[in-house]
């Protein structure tokens, strides 16, 4: 067990207990007041930290040539093995002028950049699913924390493999811990109105004297297969970012161009292709399934890191056990109707996991999570689909 595992076991249980008391009051909170126009949300300030981080890896490349020769052997001494698999970019870096100017590209800048790349990218993915749930969670509490929690791990981990430049890097991930939630608080304020996110449980469509009406036909779920396509497009483009940059690995770019390619065409696709017009009610399964992710991302959001860390360098056991009681928590209102659905995701998520494993253990819970999800809705969609046409022959 690592030296910093009593850290990481107290931010987990700290996180946890807090996103259980905290999450379901901001979740009981109003939106707010939205400002009218257009706004892109967190993915252009996202695809601009993307952008600093590979421009610094350039930057890395250049210094490590001219001024180490190419020998990266004075950090990688401090680091464990699979990192700074650094470019030849001799052209660039001969006219490059002052490379020793570039000394703070080596882990420093990336320790800025790392906190509002998670955060950003967490919020991202939540707008994709229901804009209203993004600016409440935007705008409460919960990201402070999440900012907090975040920069413990991160800062236990770097305690963990220290190197000369330790200090500084501590100092600038506490610093990116004060700027990065005001930014996306003030990102979330320029949201414009948008319909507000399912009620998980409740019967969609139900108006004064609906009874004697006929069930419409249910929304055939398609924001939720779009959700989970998006899942796992920032999921990939996370993961070949990870292998690349934040190790600093930018000659393994080429082999992942394939997938991020791919990831890229899908999260522009599902963006850019419109929904149907006018927008179909959602069934009740749909609607539940939809309601238990907001809640799920909305209790994983202060102790997902953590959680993700201790499972390497503290105590896996409680990790898990967190994890499972934010699981639990989430779906406690809606386990009698998901259940069915949930426990056959449960099966193709696992024969994912066992048939087609990714490289590590990110990458096959991405997988499988994602197969999850879609086998889930699916089959949601088809539980209110029959419902719906009962309830009409009826």
């Amino acid at each position: 067990m690592s030296g910093i595992a009593p850290l990481l076991d107290g931010t987990v249980a700290a996180s946890a207990a807090t996103a259980l008391f905290l999450a379901p009051r901001v979740l009981r909170r109003e939106a707010g007041p939205a400002r009218r126009g257009r706004s892109y949300g967190p993915e252009p300030v996202l695809a601009a930290v993307v952008a600093l981080i590979y421009l610094n890896q350039v930057l890395v490349a250049v210094y490590v040539d001219r001024v180490h020769h190419g020998d990266v052997s004075f950090i990688t001494r401090y680091l464990p093995p699979g990192w700074f698999d650094v470019p030849r970019l001799d052209s660039l870096a001969a006219r490059f002028p002052a490379p020793e100017l570039l000394a703070p590209s080596v882990l420093r800048v990336q320790a800025f950049l790392e906190l509002p790349l998670v955060l950003l990218a967490f919020v991202a993915v939540v707008r994709r699913l229901d804009r209203a749930l993004y600016v409440r969670l935007a705008r409460s509490p919960l990201v402070p924390l999440a900012a907090a929690s975040y920069t413990v791990a991160f800062c236990a981990v770097e305690w963990d493999l220290r190197n000369p430049y330790t200090v500084d890097d501590l100092v600038l991930r506490v610093l990116a811990a004060c700027l990065t939630p005001p930014l996306i608080a003030w990102l979330a304020r320029r949201e414009p109105g948008s319909e507000p996110g399912i009620e998980p449980g409740a019967e969609p469509g139900a108006e004064p004297g609906a009874e004697d009406k006929p069930a419409p036909e249910p929304e055939p779920a398609r924001g939720l297969f779009r959700f989970a396509l998006d899942l796992w497009a920032y999921g990939q483009l996370m993961l070949v970012l990870y292998d690349t940059a934040l190790l600093y690995n930018l000659a393994r770019l080429g082999d992942h161009l394939p997938s991020a390619a791919a990831a890229l065409a899908v999260l522009v696709a599902t963006r850019t292709v419109p929904p149907r017009a006018p927008r179909p009610l959602p069934g009740p399964y749909t609607a539940t399934l939809a309601g238990t992710i907001g809640r799920a991302l909305a209790l994983f959001l202060v102790p997902a890191l953590s959680i993700r860390y201790a499972e390497s360098f503290g105590t896996p056991e409680l990790a898990a056990l967190a994890g499972l009681l934010v699981i639990g928590a989430a779906a406690r209102r809606d386990a009698p109707r998901l259940l069915p659905p949930a426990l056959a995701g449960a099966v193709v998520g696992y024969a994912v996991a066992t048939l087609a494993p990714g490289p590590y253990y990110e990458a096959t819970l991405l997988r499988s999570a994602t197969g999850a999800l879609l086998a889930t809705t699916a089959l949601c969609a088809l539980l209110d689909t029959t419902r719906a046409r009962l309830v009409v022959r009826s």
